[in-house]
């Protein structure tokens, strides 16, 4: 895995991840006025948040890194099974 693909492969789990955490600890706020939405979070805790999501994601892309460069899961071919399959069906 080069540099690039490394950084764009992380940057896919960081924000799949953030997704998966937004919801952590959501309540809605009591009181609702002039300009704050009803569902809009009481305490939203984003740099808590972020700081998990970088922390999942850096130990999501190890474990793939892992297994890349140890060979034991190789996307080329992958690809070229694919490729194959769409050819024959």
């Amino acid at each position: 895995m080069g540099l690039a693909s490394g950084v764009v492969t992380y940057l896919c789990i960081w924000w799949v991840v953030l997704f998966c955490t937004l919801p952590i600890g959501v309540k809605p706020h009591n009181e609702t006025g002039l300009g704050t939405a009803g569902s809009a979070p009481e305490k939203p805790m984003l740099w808590f948040k972020f700081c998990l999501t970088s922390g999942i994601s850096v130990v999501i892309w190890l474990i793939i890194f892992i297994l890349i460069k140890m060979d034991i899961m190789d996307f080329y071919e992958i690809a070229e099974h694919m490729r194959e399959e769409d050819v024959v069906g």
